[in-house]
């Protein structure tokens, strides 16, 4: 399966991802995203002036206002 970045707050969508069998990887830190697939992120973090560098070549899935179901089938959808 996918290599996937899960920012840390996100335990119930990592264990939903992990359960899918997906390889989860803690984002932490800009490397950690570097090898990902995608990368599903809080969305709390967004940058005020609306700029952002990116380093991940796979898509970016903002988890805000969504539940772990909801991100399991944006992931799949993305993957796909």
């Amino acid at each position: 399966m996918a290599r996937i970045g899960v920012e840390g707050s996100l335990t119930d969508v990592k264990e939903a991802l992990m359960e899918m069998g997906h390889e989860v990887v803690d984002l932490r830190s800009e490397e950690d995203a570097a090898y990902c697939d995608c990368c599903v992120l809080s969305g709390q973090d967004k940058d005020v002036m609306g700029m952002s560098t990116t380093s991940i070549a796979g898509p970016v899935i903002n988890a805000h206002g969504s539940n772990a179901e909801d991100i399991c089938q944006m992931v799949d959808q993305k993957l796909s």
